[in-house]
């Protein structure tokens, strides 16, 4: 049985947040991408984050609740995390955040496919048309613009949006037996340590004018994790998952201002039909939840 969501709108209003705040610290490691290698970049954006998480967790939940958690779990999401950032990161080298995003908005329809089996939640046959329609939409992003499926570039965004997308269900999974400061805490450490450990061998020294920007990255992306812990762990996976498509408004705003750069006709053609799509999935959702909620 799928959990009910017992405040829709709080949700909403934490993924909005948790956008917002992932948009801007993906600002600044596509800023960092063209000076250190991925798993550094990985490893930095845990690192930085990872005192104010620490303080906070332990502040509000004790060391008691960072201890007693399903290990095996958060091991796979810290695998999952490392996986995701540095295919993320690397991609950034080469394309636009409206583009990557584009690529990357795949990961909403996964989780809405994969929280069926996963979580038992329903989806009708009117949702994974939908869910098709959006893949389309991906293709269209994909294939003719250059940023293909076949680009190393590409693929990379396909990799993460996956391990996002498994990393999302997993954390309702955690939810039911794990405190948000344990997942948000665990998911970090293991990233700061794992991509620390790959980065090693070739680690660059931090140049003093990207101290500030990682610092920024840091306390956006505490945030913006914690934000997306609590939107995931108070609302329905197909529910909130469609609000990942407001992350393009923020990808071109910040190409434009930090870049110079616009997405091209077919970027947002297929943006279109993806953004349409999860409007769809995110009406349909509201329908059930009337339906069952009356």
């Amino acid at each position: 049985m799928p959990n009910a969501c017992a405040n829709p709108r709080r949700a909403a209003l934490l993924m909005l947040a948790s956008v917002m705040l992932f948009s801007l610290m993906d600002a600044g490691l596509k800023t960092l991408s063209a000076h250190y290698p991925s798993f550094q970049v990985a490893a930095l954006r845990g690192m930085a984050s990872l005192p104010l998480v620490l303080v906070w967790a332990l502040a509000t939940a004790g060391p008691r609740a960072l201890v007693q958690v399903r290990w095996s779990l958060h091991l796979l999401r810290g695998v999952l995390g490392i996986t995701m950032m540095a295919s993320f990161v690397y991609a950034l080298r080469s394309l636009p955040l409206s583009t990557a995003y584009s690529i990357f908005f795949v990961a909403p329809l996964l989780i809405t496919a994969l929280s069926v089996p996963i979580l038992g939640e329903r989806v009708g046959p009117r949702r994974w048309v939908a869910i098709a329609v959006g893949l389309l939409g991906v293709l269209v992003v994909l294939r003719p613009t250059g940023a293909g499926m076949l680009t190393l570039a590409g693929g990379a965004v396909l990799l993460a949006a996956l391990g996002y997308a498994v990393s999302a269900i997993t954390v309702r999974v955690l939810a039911r037996t794990d405190s948000t400061q344990a997942i948000t805490f665990w998911l970090l450490a293991l990233m700061a340590l794992g991509a620390g450990v790959l980065a090693m061998p070739g680690w660059v020294s931090l140049h003093g004018e990207h101290v500030w920007i990682v610092a920024a990255i840091g306390i956006a992306g505490a945030l913006g994790q914690y934000t997306i812990t609590e939107a995931f762990r108070v609302g329905e996976a197909s529910l909130i998952a469609p609000l990942e498509y407001t992350a393009l408004v923020w990808g071109v705003g910040l190409d434009l201002l930090l870049w110079k750069v616009l997405p091209d006709g077919l970027t947002w053609a297929g943006a279109a039909i993806i953004v349409a799509s999860g409007l769809y999935l995110l009406r349909r959702e509201r329908v059930h939840a009337e339906a069952e909620h009356p």
